[in-house]
């Protein structure tokens, strides 16, 4: 588990100093995140039920997942529904316009990525 950073500390005044010069670090910590995109962009793909995730990524705890899930939810980056005639109840995750758009600029950096690749 993470700690909080000291108000005293240089971390925390240089965190500062950059968020505000920059409103763009806060947003890549925000999407950082480990699993956060690679979980966005398989429920853009239609793996969008919690256990075809857990197949895709194995090695991630029910717990993390849970959590990421939860995240990218309250961003406003993915909504989920009930399974209609699903007993027990199943949810699907979809990904909102929001999270769409934010596909496209992460598939972008992707492809500078493999452009710019030494």
């Amino acid at each position: 588990m993470a700690s909080e950073l000291k108000l005293q500390s240089t971390n925390y005044e240089n965190l500062k100093i950059l968020a505000e010069y920059c409103n763009v670090n806060s947003i890549l910590k925000r999407i950082g995140l480990r699993w956060k995109m690679q979980l966005l962009y398989c429920i853009s793909e239609e793996v969008y039920q919690f256990s075809k995730l857990k197949k895709v990524f194995p090695t991630i705890s029910d717990q993390v997942l849970a959590k990421r899930i939860s995240e990218l939810q309250d961003e406003g980056l993915i909504c989920k529904r009930e399974i209609s005639g699903t007993n027990p109840q199943q949810l699907k995750y979809s990904v909102t316009d929001k999270g769409k758009d934010l596909i496209e600029i992460i598939l972008a950096l992707n492809s500078w990525g493999e452009k710019w690749e030494n």
